[in-house]
């Protein structure tokens, strides 16, 4: 929201921090956007006795720009995506479909950021061509940079050619394509294509990966490189996801949500609904929306709360038990607070001298009925109009007001 050199400084004390050695409680100092092994001169205090703190969440795929476009109707499963994008032309027509993408795209890609942002995501892989908004300093998260990219093997014709774009990808950086993101023979055979290729190495990030087999995880593994599990995507367009658990214990796996034309509504939603599923645990589940998909994705200054990490932070009421599960299955209304480079974003409204503190201006906002204060920097009016369950506040009073009969 603005540069780092003018960001107090503040010590979070009380709270049980998410280490990545282990839960610790200790005092967690933010200096200068990040994360300060001392507290800076005349430190903010915030209390968080009876809290948890933990990093900033990682979204490894998603399409910032396309939240507000409304799914294909009815429940087909289809074989693989590229018949779902078939599917999808008529679709196109459809006058909510029309509507929703006459909304300019900047503002789209904003609603995108912000959608993350309400879910405790503080940076995304955007899987679509850079747009400049995305350079904004008000743009609600993160965005991941100079990694390469492509679309698919069979289509459409959209993004960078896969061998080229593979090629021009820096030495370090992620490549990243959709893979295997079917049932079928053709979703099975797309890993061996794609090493025929020669666009299967270390740096390779395969999203979905649903077609592949037992022998294929393998030849992932052992070429070192990785996917990420999108299960939402999976099971509404296809039926079922692959099986997380090889490529999650070697390292190798991260979680996208995609976004909502096929996914879940969020991350946080994503992480609940894999915890009910029991395939993984509530720590598995919670390293593959931070260090696994920091690691993943080239980015070692986040998904952690060592100094000097961005100071990115998502902060929960501690109702005990495993630590993890303090926030793998809570909704996005239940985050105490999002803090991003050092700064809070969201947070309730118990929270305004943390903000003050800060120089960051607020506006009061309902969240799926629960009241925050959202910074004013993201809060738009037409943006905030987009997003299902994000009020001003004075429209809840008003509305109130209008059904007890009141001016």
């Amino acid at each position: 929201m603005r540069g780092t050199a003018s960001i107090p400084g503040f010590t979070l004390a009380g709270a049980i921090l998410a280490g990545s050695h282990g839960p610790m409680r200790a005092p967690l100092h933010l200096r200068g956007g990040r994360i300060a092994a001392r507290a800076a001169p005349r430190a903010f205090p915030v209390n968080l006795r009876d809290h948890v703190v933990f990093p900033g969440l990682l979204n490894a795929h998603e399409h910032l720009q396309v939240n507000n476009v409304p799914p294909l109707p009815g429940d087909t499963v289809f074989p693989n995506a590229y018949d779902w994008i078939e599917a999808f032309q008529a679709h196109f027509a459809d006058p909510a479909t029309v509507a929703a993408l006459a909304v300019p795209k900047a503002r789209r890609m904003r609603h995108g950021g912000l959608k993350n942002l309400l879910a405790g995501v503080t940076c995304v892989a955007h899987h679509d061509p850079w747009h400049p908004v995305l350079d904004g300093p008000d743009f609600p998260v993160s965005v991941l940079r100079d990694h390469g990219w492509s679309y698919a093997l069979h289509g459409p014709a959209y993004g960078p050619p896969v061998r080229a774009s593979f090629a021009a990808t820096p030495f370090g950086r992620p490549w990243m394509i959709h893979l295997a993101e079917g049932t079928d023979a053709l979703a099975a055979g797309e890993l061996d294509e794609l090493d025929r290729m020669g666009c299967l190495a270390m740096n390779t990030v395969l999203i979905h990966g649903v077609g592949m087999g037992a022998r294929d995880i393998q030849r992932v593994l052992a070429a070192g490189a990785s996917v990420v599990w999108c299960p939402g995507s999976n099971h509404r367009l296809l039926g079922r996801s692959l099986d997380p658990r090889p490529l999650q214990s070697a390292g190798r796996l991260a979680l996208g949500s995609d976004s909502r034309l096929s996914g879940a509504r969020d991350l946080l939603e994503e992480l609940r609904v894999e915890a009910a599923r029991g395939e993984l645990g509530a720590d598995a589940l919670l390293g593959l929306a931070t260090a696994d998909a920091a690691r993943i994705l080239g980015l070692p200054g986040r998904g952690s709360l060592d100094a000097p990490c961005v100071a990115d932070l998502v902060i929960v009421e501690d109702r005990g038990g495993d630590v993890a599960g303090n926030l793998v299955g809570r909704s996005r209304a239940e985050l105490r607070a999002v803090v991003r480079d050092g700064l809070p974003c969201l947070a309730d409204p118990d929270f305004a001298d943390w903000f003050a503190a800060a120089n960051v201006d607020t506006m009061a906002v309902t969240l799926d009925g629960k009241p925050k204060l959202l910074a004013r920097a993201f809060a738009d009016p037409d943006l905030l109009a987009m997003e299902p369950g994000l009020e001003p506040a004075v429209a809840i009073g008003r509305a109130v007001r209008r059904a007890w009969g009141g001016a």
